[in-house]
Formats: C-alpha cells, sequence, structure tokens
C-alpha cells in the first residue's frame, strides 16, 4: 500500500510468509488460533513477522488520519518468499516496478532496538564423482562419501578460522545436508553432495567463500557449485535470483541511524539499544545490493522466531506503531 505523493520516500518491510510450525508436541498453545493472553498475541509469524506489518498499518492510519503524510510517499510491504529467498520481494519491487526509496524500515523482531546490520549468506553444493564397484571389492572403486566426509572435516576445520568483524561477528560454515547415490546399496557410492550454509561477516564476498573451498578439494574429482532459486507464483510469473546474500550494515554514525536513536529518544524518553541481528533479512537485497539504508525495528524477541511458543507482547506492538509514525514525521522534517 502507498499513502503520499511526496519526495522523500519511505517504506516499511514486513514479510508476510512463515515457517511450519514444526512438531506440535512442543506447543504449550494452539499455533494457528492468534489466542491474546496475558499480554501477548500467541501463533506462529507473531514474532517473525507478522508483528511489524500491524504496527506499520496501524501507524499509517494514524498518519493518513491526522494528515501528517503530506510530504512524503510512504509504501507498506507486505513481501513474500523471504523464507526461501531472502529480499528476492525487493529486487522485484526494485527492478521491475522501478520502486527505489530514500530509506527503509525493515520491521523484523529487534526486541524494539535499532539494529543497522547482519552477516550476508549464501548456499553452496560441493559435488563429489566417484567409481562403482561392488561392495565385495571396494578397492576396485572410488567412495564419493569418503571424498565428501575428508572434505567435511576439513569444512569443519575452516569454520574455525573464517573472518572477524568487531560489530558482526565471525563469518561461519556449516553442512546442512550430505546425500549420495550408488548402482545399489550392495555397490561403493559413485556420487556424493553436501550443501553448505555459508554465513559471511563483513568482508567476506561470494568470491572468496567459494575460492575457500575449492581449496579444500583441490586434487579431487568434484566441483563447487553456487545456487539459484527459481520458482514459479500462482500467477505464472517466474523470478528468481542468486542465493547469494550479501553482508550489510551501516555505521552507527550513519545520519538514518542517528534519526531512528533521535525519534526513540523524543518517543520513549530512553536511549535505544543499538544492535544487529542475528539471522538474516530482506536487508541483504534492499542494503546488500542497491544501497538503499536500512533501519531494522520491530516488535517481539528474535530468539522466538522459528521457534514453538511463538508469542508478540501487545506493548511492543503499541510501541512500534508509535515509533514507526514518529519516525516518518521526523524523516518528513530532514
Amino acid at each position: 500500500g502507498r499513502i503520499g505523493n511526496g519526495k522523500k520516500i519511505i517504506a516499511f518491510d514486513a514479510h508476510m510468509d512463515v515457517v511450519d510450525i514444526g512438531h506440535l508436541g512442543n506447543w504449550h498453545f494452539d499455533p494457528l488460533a492468534g489466542e491474546i493472553k496475558d499480554g501477548f498475541v500467541c501463533g506462529r509469524g507473531t514474532v517473525d513477522q507478522k508483528g511489524g506489518a500491524a504496527a506499520f498499518v496501524t501507524a499509517g492510519r494514524i498518519l493518513k488520519e491526522l494528515q501528517l503524510h503530506n510530504d512524503l510517499t510512504i509504501y507498506f510491504v507486505g513481501s513474500v518468499i523471504e523464507e526461501d529467498c531472502d529480499g528476492l520481494c525487493w529486487k522485484y519491487i526494485v527492478e521491475e516496478e522501478g520502486i527505489k526509496p530514500d530509506v527503509v524500515v525493515v520491521t523484523e523482531p529487534t526486541n524494539l532496538g535499532i539494529y543497522r546490520g547482519q552477516r550476508g549468506r549464501m548456499e553452496i553444493h560441493v559435488h563429489f564423482y566417484g567409481v562403482s564397484s561392488h561392495g565385495s571389492a571396494p578397492e576396485r572403486g572410488v567412495n564419493a562419501i569418503y571424498m565428501a566426509s575428508r572434505t567435511a572435516l576439513e569444512i569443519e576445520k575452516l569454520n574455525e578460522r573464517l573472518a572477524f568483524d568487531p560489530f558482526l561477528g565471525r563469518g561461519s560454515v556449516t553442512i546442512s545436508e550430505i546425500i549420495s547415490t550408488s548402482p545399489s546399496l550392495c555397490a561403493v557410492a559413485d556420487y556424493a553432495r553436501i550443501h553448505l550454509d555459508r554465513r559471511l561477516t563483513w568482508g567476506e564476498t561470494k568470491e572468496s567463500a567459494i575460492k575457500e573451498i575449492e581449496a579444500l578439494i583441490e586434487g579431487l574429482n568434484a566441483k563447487v557449485e553456487m545456487l539459484n532459486y527459481e520458482e514459479t507464483s500462482f500467477t505464472g510469473l517466474r523470478y528468481g535470483m542468486e542465493k547469494y546474500y550479501p553482508t550489510w550494515k551501516l555505521e552507527e554514525e550513519h545520519p538514518m541511524i542517528q534519526l531512528a536513536a533521535e525519534t526513540f529518544e523524543k518517543t520513549f524518553e530512553k536511549k535505544p539499544r543499538i544492535d544487529k541481528w542475528t539471522f538474516s533479512t530482506n536487508g541483504v537485497t534492499i542494503n546488500g545490493y542497491y544501497g538503499i539504508p536500512v533501519i531494522g525495528f520491530g516488535p517481539g524477541n528474535e530468539v522466538l522466531a522459528h521457534a514453538p511458543n511463538e508469542k508478540t507482547p501487545i506493548s511492543d506492538l503499541v510501541a512500534a506503531t508509535a515509533f514507526y509514525a514518529a519516525l516518518a514525521i521526523e524523516f518528513a522534517k530532514k
């Protein structure tokens, strides 16, 4: 949605897709009921991250009813596919719709702190090619699982020596899946593949991360593959992007972070907590690819994202609503 036609453009983003509920037995309440209890809205998606959407829609209503938006164009973005491909929706918004705001407020949960960055991430496959033989004579073959296993141990060591950033922390890499094939369960595996979840700190890039893995498989019949995401929507639109989500951060002295901090102090009469996300957000595309400043501020505790017993305090929703409306007003003055 949009209100206003001003020259200054601010957008508020919340993704509408959520993860599955997982094992129902881990929940203390119905994850799909939306129960309001003891000052919380309970259920899947309340933290990650429909609370942000509820707050900015309410803020938009306040701004419109009080006619406080006249110098602005304000976009309210209910984005999709974030859980599968961070920021793909914003690639479409910028490149296909031609909308490039001056600043975007990402409303993922921050416990009402102001967040100014996150580690990036990428998804990598490493393919190993062996030679099958009968399982009774494995020496005649080349076992792809053994190649993958030795490389897996080297990847574990690599994780301990990755780059470190004082604000964002250390980069990381972990194996999240390993598969193999063979002509039979009585045969040497002729193929194996590992899936890497690589988190990138400041200064690490797609190219540097791939080179690190290539160095580990030197001399093996193996190759590294950077993954792509592409799906067809219910409308028939097929869209996608490379599964590389760049690291991003704004300095604490950045004008937009300072504006957010000043707005917070005026609104709540206390200093904000300025920090970072541990997980990934649409900021990887908004700022990581397009350089649009991102302010992170949202209701709810991020530790409950993707976890059972997800719930958001109603007081957070009220506070976030006030902050979003106040931030738009202060942005219009700049």
